[in-house]
């Protein structure tokens, strides 16, 4: 008796283990986390519409047609039943595209790049309210959070207002990433010289936990943040505090901070470079880098030129033309030098070429 007693006991323990754990992500502060947790509880039920009668099933046709259940209807000729056959197939066709439209239309609706429409499932964005952008970087190992509009930024801590949209743009120093808060949305991958974004908006005030959901190096699982979410008051504050505490994040600052470290403090900046975070995601924030955008640039231009001066010289020789043949090289180093698209435009005796 005591034995079984005991066995209970032991049965009933995972049960003491669950109560400590955290059920946030079907339990958030944001609307689109809460969203994305009701999709999950919907998607979640519908598969059960199928799996527990399965396995109840299965169960029952073990138990019913066991081997010593003489009184089990025996049926060895037995091969075909159209209810049975509408059943297995058309109830699994039914829940596949009751699936498939809930996920479509998740996934346009919860699409990270598309603006708020709303604060929550009662509460429209009130006219005139714009997104406060938050300029998001993964260093190694610990996270940047540059306030463009507030002209401050922090390292390791993130605050914002609370029902007020947040438009975060997200990128990397060197290795993939993921940003994720679970109270206020997915998680959003961070990689170097890209930039991801993610709306967002935060509806209770608190303190929530924010980390790396990616592996990405020795000081991966540190690498984690503490999330205020305040009223717009104690936000206020919180940014006249952080100006008046001083410092500035320079790009020579930047360099020394984005060198792997691991448990970093909280730190906070009352100015920041306005063109940092550009330069982060153009990987030209060290002096004499040329940033990638006006590599891509000019690297367009000549390709747009090579391609100009090819078509030119192909309808010169189809025409027959030498002096059009030698203007060709002429007007290609002149499209190299142009800025925008560039444009030829030859007229000959019988050929005009543009582009």
């Amino acid at each position: 008796m005591k034995s079984s007693k005991v066995r209970s006991g032991l049965m009933l323990l995972p049960l003491l283990w669950l109560t400590g754990c955290n059920t946030v992500v079907l339990n958030p502060s944001g609307d689109i986390a809460a969203q994305q947790a009701h999709l999950v509880v919907v998607s979640t039920f519908l598969m059960l519409l199928i799996v527990v009668p399965v396995i109840v099933l299965t169960l029952l046709f073990a138990w019913r047609y066991r081997k010593n259940n003489t009184e089990a209807k025996y049926d060895p000729d037995w091969d075909h039943s159209t209810k049975l056959e509408l059943v297995i197939w058309g109830v699994p066709l039914l829940l596949i595209i009751v699936l498939g439209a809930i996920t479509w239309i998740s996934t346009h609706l919860l699409d990270p790049y598309r603006p708020l429409q709303r604060l929550d499932e009662k509460r429209p964005i009130p006219a005139g309210m714009t997104p406060m952008t938050v300029e998001v970087v993964a260093l190694d190992w610990k996270w940047l959070f540059i306030y463009p509009e507030q002209g401050i930024a922090t390292v390791n801590e993130l605050v914002t207002p609370i029902d007020r949209p947040i438009k975060f743009k997200i990128t990397a120093s060197s290795v993939m990433n993921a940003f994720y808060i679970p109270a206020m949305a997915g998680m959003i991958y961070a990689m170097p010289a890209m930039e991801t974004q993610l709306n967002a908006v935060m509806n209770k005030p608190g303190t929530y936990d924010g980390f790396s959901s990616n592996y990405s190096g020795a000081g991966f699982s540190h690498m984690r943040f503490k999330y205020h979410a305040m009223q717009n008051g104690d936000f206020d504050a919180w940014v006249a505090k952080t100006k008046a505490g001083g410092g500035e994040l320079t790009r020579t600052d930047y360099v020394q901070l984005a060198k792997p470290s691991e448990k970093d403090p909280v730190r906070r900046y009352a100015a920041v470079d306005p063109s940092l975070y550009s330069a982060i995601v153009n990987l030209c924030v060290e002096p004499g880098t040329a940033c990638m955008a006006k590599q891509m640039h000019d690297d367009q231009n000549r390709n747009a030129a090579a391609a100009a001066q090819r078509k030119a010289q192909h309808q010169a020789s189809k025409n027959g033309n030498v002096g059009d043949i030698a203007k060709v090289a002429q007007l290609g180093a002149e499209v190299c030098t142009t800025a925008d698209k560039p444009t030829i435009s030859m007229k000959s005796n019988n050929a005009s070429v543009s582009n």
